[in-house]
C-alpha cells in the first residue's frame, strides 16, 4: 500500500504544482481587421482579396461552430469575385464602403454601403466592382446542421440598407443603446428581413456616450462584434460574479463570443459609436427545420 500511495502522489503532485497551466479552449476571441491575412478563397481571384477574421481561414477554430466563416473582402476597382453557392450554409453580406454589383441566381442587383443581403444555401451568387473605387464587405457564413429541411430559395434577391431600418431600444438593455434590427430568423417579425435558419440576429447598435448595452451572455447562440466608428471597452470574458474583463477597441476590431462568455460594450468616447453585431443558434434547437 505504502509503494502505491507514493506512485499516485508522484502523478498528482505535477498537475497541482506544475509551473504552466494551459487554457484547453479560449471563451472568446479579438482580431483586428486591418491585420487579419488575406487568404485564397473559393471566391478569390487577383481582384478579389479575401481577410479572414473568425472560421475559415483563421488560425483558431476550436471554439468557433455555426461559425462556418467571418472575414472582410476588398474588390479592386473594375474586378469581380468568383461565384460560388454552398449547399449546407447560408450567408449575409454587409458593404462597408463603395458600389458594386451582386449576382443572384443569375439576376444582378446594384449594392452601396450599408447595403446587406441575406444568400440561401444552394443559390449561385457573386460579387463585383464596376465602379472605380475599391469594393469594401463583410463575408458572414453559417453552418446549416446536416438533417435540416432546408426551405426553398426565394426567386429574388432579399435585400435591405441599415438606413431604412429605424433606431429602437431593445427590451432587457438601457436606451443608452439603440438598435438597428435588420434581419432575423424566418419564424422572425421584429427584423426587417426575417430569413435566417441558423442566423437568429444581424442589427447594428449605436451607444450614446457612455452608454453600453450592459455586459451579459448567451447560451444557445455565438456571437460576433465588429466595432464600425468610434471607441469603448468591449466585455469579452469574466463570469456572473461581476468581474469584466474590458479591453480597449475601436473601429476595426472584432471579436467571437462563444457560448456563456460575458459580451458587452461601454462607450468611451464623446461621440456616437456604432458596431455590427450577428448571432447565430449553437447548439441549433430550431426542431421545425429538421427531418
Amino acid at each position: 500500500m505504502k509503494s502505491l500511495a507514493f506512485t499516485f502522489l508522484l502523478v498528482t503532485v505535477p498537475c497541482v504544482f506544475g509551473a504552466e497551466r494551459t487554457v484547453v479552449a479560449p471563451t472568446w476571441l479579438h482580431r483586428k481587421v486591418a491585420d487579419a491575412p488575406e487568404k485564397p478563397t473559393d471566391i478569390s481571384t487577383p481582384s478579389c482579396h479575401y481577410k479572414a477574421i473568425f472560421g475559415a481561414g483563421d488560425s483558431e477554430t476550436r471554439i468557433v461552430r455555426s461559425v462556418a466563416r467571418f472575414g472582410e473582402v476588398i474588390i479592386d476597382p473594375k474586378g469581380q469575385c468568383k461565384d460560388v453557392s454552398y449547399p449546407g450554409e447560408e450567408q449575409i453580406y454587409y458593404v462597408l464602403a463603395g458600389d458594386g454589383s451582386l449576382t443572384y441566381g443569375g439576376q444582378k442587383t446594384s449594392v452601396k454601403k450599408d447595403d446587406f443581403m441575406y444568400l440561401p444555401p444552394q443559390v449561385r451568387h457573386g460579387m463585383a466592382n464596376p465602379s472605380n473605387s475599391p469594393l469594401r464587405f463583410v463575408v458572414m457564413g453559417f453552418n446549416i446542421p446536416r438533417g435540416t429541411s432546408i426551405p426553398a430559395p426565394p426567386s429574388k434577391l432579399q435585400i435591405a440598407n441599415a438606413d431604412d431600418v429605424k433606431l429602437q431600444a431593445v427590451q432587457g438593455h438601457p436606451e443608452s443603446t439603440q438598435y438597428r434590427l435588420l434581419l432575423g430568423g424566418k419564424k422572425g417579425t421584429r427584423d426587417k428581413l426575417d430569413c435566417g435558419i441558423v442566423v437568429t440576429s444581424l442589427f447594428v447598435m449605436e451607444f450614446a456616450p457612455d452608454g453600453t448595452n450592459f455586459p451579459h451572455h448567451h447560451d444557445t447562440a455565438e456571437e460576433i462584434y465588429l466595432v464600425l466608428d468610434g471607441h469603448g471597452d468591449m466585455v469579452a470574458g469574466g463570469g456572473d460574479n461581476g468581474v469584466e474583463g474590458l479591453h480597449p477597441s475601436s473601429a476595426g476590431d472584432a471579436y467571437f463570443f462563444r457560448l456563456n462568455s460575458t459580451v458587452g460594450f461601454y462607450n468611451r468616447g464623446k461621440t456616437k459609436a456604432h458596431i455590427l453585431a450577428v448571432r447565430s443558434w449553437y447548439p441549433f434547437p430550431n426542431r421545425e427545420y429538421q427531418n
